[in-house]
């Protein structure tokens, strides 16, 4: 066994090697960035190696500098994680030539399976189904134009060497194709080196099937079950569980052992992900096609860790050692269900656009402290947890199923910053429970607990999909968030036990600051006892709030309610009529915006007597600003397409913004006249800052 490895990788995923490696007594070396200095991993680690500027195609993606970092400091194997230089063939060979293991497949089956083109030809050839396409060389725009045509719409144009969502564009008419085409190759060339681009035709209601596949380098290769990755946005998966509610134990088993076929053709061993498209239409199951297969560890990995027991990073690195899998195939169990969301720094409330800042705050569901209200997990921090499952023998599920079937991998700590330089993952939040719903119902409480400010995120979104009757029922396809939120996203449905409930906290939390307000030394007189009848208004609805000694009504009606509330708490857990509910809190001039289950209210919170002047108040109607093209996020502009003095029409591409990886194509909301254009091609813009000017 290796004594020392070295991550070649960052974030969330380098913090998730690290432990497993520190669990099996291995020495580990990080690498970082300038970005990444005071990041976990970092820290973590029981070496660090800095190896550039914060740039990624200046540091990580570097292979002579992360073999230098393995040379300077002993490091006998290379864990690449995933993306950068996971699925490279150089850098591989590259290790292989100076003696260092590469904790990985075999460099063959990353190069007849990491080109999606190839490995198209090659799935073919083997006789798996795949989805009709052109897997030769594009010539151009006009080239992939005829080739649309004649596969017939919609289509998928990817870059060959793509992943993670980037380099993919959905075309339903030749203009769309017209439009994407080029920037797909920008973004296969600026994040894979390589612009070559496949089209295929674009399955109508798709389902997004992952089957897990581990082998090791004695010939024994198997599938730990099924991922349904079907909840998706711009492509990038969003939602995953472990198993599928779609597939059957029939489906299951054939769509396993096709994937061992092809995995087994290739040589391959290590962890491996075969993508599969499913047709929605198709009740049978029987549909399913190749998409690709990626030859590294998947994000979404710990789904396929909770229901099988087995530890996927552990059993890389015993592969890469030599040694033999201690387990076949009819050993491979499903026990529960699991579900990972991805908690990203983006804005739903603003077309989901990247949001990058400062974490002023950051605080995860297992820190914080909870009612004992049987909802699935206590009040421990993950060292806690790991001790306490290490006294019972069993240290493995504190990383696997986390605390009572809670766990977040993640990878940034408070003050750190999400930067423009990678992607906008924050964390990872995963729950198991015996039930897909009980696991779906800790993922609501959990999200409910998670406290990020500085910048924006998506936990309101997720926990409304968590909720979504269509969620629910498993009635998934690629277009369930277009479909569902036709018109961008504005929370989470509201239940009609909310409103009072939040009425009852409000005049609660009024009370308690008021009280605070009261106890200050050197006031004038007697201290006043606090307000107790408050006028709550939530969503334009007036509550009348009374605060008792014993009790707290909400119009007229008794609401039993315990909680604790001390002025300045940003979360209060509060159990109400036997039923918990966690409120993230944040000051306003006139009360609090209080966030829960999946939306955020704003809530008017005055005593009685003052409540009668508001209707006196001018409201501030806010400015037009139709006629400008403002950067809705800070990133690059890649393009300008227009000039001062075109004719534009609605929905006409006016620029393209790269953020993050990812081009943004910002288009006319009405016709008109370009008047004033105020940032140039190539500029890095802020947030809110003006591109053009209509006239």
């Amino acid at each position: 066994m290796f004594k020392k490895i070295l991550i070649a990788n960052r974030g969330e995923i380098a913090c998730r090697i690290i432990r497993t490696a520190r669990r099996m007594g291995i020495a580990t070396v990080a690498v970082y960035s300038d970005a990444d200095a005071r990041a976990p991993f970092v820290q973590m680690a029981d070496e660090a190696v800095h190896i550039g500027p914060s740039p990624a195609a200046q540091s990580y993606l570097l292979a002579d500098k992360i073999i230098a970092a393995c040379k300077a400091t002993g490091a006998e194997a290379v864990h690449p994680g995933y993306g950068f230089l996971s699925e490279r063939t150089s850098f591989a060979e590259t290790l292989a030539a100076e003696g260092i293991a590469f904790i990985g497949p075999p460099v063959g089956a990353i190069a007849a399976m990491g080109d999606k083109i190839e490995s198209k030809k090659l799935a073919m050839a083997a006789g798996v189904n795949v989805v009709p396409g052109f897997v030769g060389e594009i010539e151009d725009t006009d080239h992939a134009v005829r080739i649309a045509d004649e596969i017939g719409y919609p289509v998928m144009m990817k870059a060959s060497a793509g992943g993670g969502g980037k380099g993919m564009r959905l075309a339903y008419s030749e203009q769309d194709v017209r439009e994407g085409f080029e920037s797909v190759k920008r973004e296969g060339l600026n994040s894979f080196g390589d612009d070559r681009v496949f089209i295929e035709k674009f399955i109508l209601n798709p389902r997004h099937i992952e089957i897990q596949i581990l082998g090791d380098q004695h010939g024994n290769i198997l599938y730990l079950n099924e991922r349904e990755c079907s909840i998706q946005r711009r492509h990038q998966k969003v939602v995953e569980e472990a198993p599928s509610p779609f597939v059957t134990p029939k489906m299951r088993k054939a769509m396993g052992e096709q994937c061992v076929a092809l995995a087994r053709a290739v040589g391959y061993y290590s962890a491996g992900t075969v993508e599969l498209i499913v047709s929605g239409a198709d009740p049978s199951g029987e549909s399913f096609y190749f998409l690709e297969m990626n030859t590294r560890l998947q994000v979404e990995h710990p789904v396929t860790e909770a229901i099988t027991g087995i530890d996927l990073v552990e059993q890389m690195i015993r592969v890469a050692a030599g040694e033999p899998l201690s387990f076949g195939q009819d050993d491979v169990k499903l026990d529960g269900w699991a579900i990972e969301n991805r908690v990203y720094a983006e804005d739903p409330y603003r077309g989901f656009l990247p949001s990058t800042g400062r974490l002023t705050r950051y605080r995860t569901p297992l820190r914080h402290p909870v009612l004992d209200t049987g909802l699935g997990f206590s009040a421990v921090t993950e060292e806690e947890n790991q001790a306490a499952h290490q006294v019972r023998g069993d240290a493995m599920w504190a990383e696997i199923r986390g605390a009572n079937g809670v766990r977040v991998d993640d990878g940034v700590a408070e003050g750190g910053e999400v930067s423009i330089f990678y992607d906008p993952m924050i964390a990872k939040l995963i729950t198991w429970g015996e039930t897909r719903n009980a696991a779906a119902d800790k993922q609501i409480a959990a999200l409910d607990r998670f406290e990020i400010e500085g910048l924006g995120h998506n936990i309101d979104f997720l926990s409304a999909i968590m909720q979504h009757p269509r969620f629910r029922s498993g009635e998934l396809t690629t277009g369930f968030i277009a479909e569902e939120y036709p018109d961008g996203f504005s929370g989470a449905a509201v239940a009609d036990d909310i409103p009072p409930a939040l009425a009852a906290i409000a005049g609660f939390v009024a009370t308690a600051e008021a009280d605070r307000a009261r106890r200050v030394d050197g006031q004038l007189g007697d201290r006043l006892d606090p307000p107790h009848k408050w006028l709550v208004t939530i969503g334009g609805t007036p509550h009348k709030v009374k605060v008792g000694r014993k009790h707290i009504k909400v119009d007229g009606d008794r609401v039993d309610i315990a909680l604790e509330y001390a002025p300045g708490d940003r979360l209060v857990i509060a159990d109400i009529d036997g039923a918990e509910l966690s409120v993230k809190l944040f000051k306003t001039r006139t009360g609090w915006r209080m966030t829960t289950r999946g939306r955020a209210h704003d809530v008017r919170v005055l005593p009685w007597r003052v409540a009668p002047l508001a209707k006196h108040m001018i409201e501030k109607v806010p400015p037009d600003l139709s006629k400008f093209l403002i950067c809705p996020m800070p990133g690059l502009l890649v393009t300008l397409h227009v000039a001062e003095g075109d004719k534009v029409e609605a929905g006409q591409p006016l620029a393209t913004v790269e953020a993050m990886k990812m081009e943004n194509i910002l288009r006319a909301e009405k016709s008109g006249v370009v008047g004033k254009i105020n940032a140039a091609q190539g500029d890095s813009l802020a947030v809110d800052a003006v591109i053009l000017e209509m006239a």
